[in-house]
């Protein structure tokens, strides 16, 4: 292989760009490390303003590779022992993971779906769903449909992005600022949520209502003493 052969598929798109849309979710979906939306969004801007990258396996990459980092999650929440889950719950408050465990006993699959699109979620539900000892069979296919709706909400962003603007680098540009952004608001929205919470009072259910009286069980016709007669 010639070095102007070898220079040139480094340097193309295609050869770089899927080995780091796959890596770089990956990464940021086991350590949170890698802004991994941005990556989504930049990539899918790429794929659509260029040909360099094809926008639906830009989307299976990285559907694949939060999967997979989310899976990883889970196993090392339910199966690594106290220092690896303390090691995934740092960072996390404990009130914030001890109210996604009562949700998480109500609503199942759904949480592991909203937890994915939420920011700052998808942790607190892989170590409720570790705790719980969440099955196997269920958690797959939740959290690769959660994925896949992940993946596609931050592709799009970059499809905007990549439709407006002609320029590759701008439209890399303009995802990587609406994907964080979006995540940026979505935080302090939930953030006030909870802060709201917390500062509601609790329900006032009124004092206990009072008890009846318990009336006396009549006597009977006769003591045992009547009955049995003079000694």
């Amino acid at each position: 292989m010639s070095a102007d052969l070898l220079a040139s598929s480094w340097t193309d798109a295609s050869s770089i760009g899927y080995p780091v849309v796959f890596g770089g979710v990956l990464l940021g979906s086991v350590v949170p490390v890698v802004p991994t939306g941005a990556v989504v969004g930049a990539a899918a801007a790429v794929a659509t303003s260029t040909q360099g990258l094809d926008l639906l396996l830009v989307l299976v990459l990285a559907t694949l590779a939060a999967w997979t980092g989310d899976v990883i999650t889970f196993a090392v929440c339910r199966f690594g022992g106290p220092a690896a889950v303390r090691w995934v719950a740092r960072g996390q408050h404990a009130d914030r993971i001890a109210e996604v465990r009562e949700q998480f006993r109500e609503h199942g699959w759904q949480i592991i779906v909203a937890g994915r699109l939420l920011p700052a979620g998808r942790i607190p539900v892989l170590l409720a769903a570790g705790a719980l000892a969440y099955p196997w069979r269920r958690l797959l296919p939740a959290s690769l449909l959660a994925a896949l709706l992940w993946a596609g909400a931050y592709a799009l962003l970059g499809v905007v992005s990549g439709g407006v603007f002609d320029s590759p680098l701008l439209a890399t540009l303009i995802a990587t600022l609406l994907v964080l952004l979006v995540g940026a608001v979505l935080n302090l929205v939930g953030a006030a949520r909870r802060r709201a919470a917390r500062r509601e009072p609790p329900v006032d259910v009124g004092p206990p209502a009072p008890r009846a009286p318990v009336e006396p069980e009549p006597a009977p016709c006769g003591s045992a003493r009547e009955n049995a007669g003079p000694a």
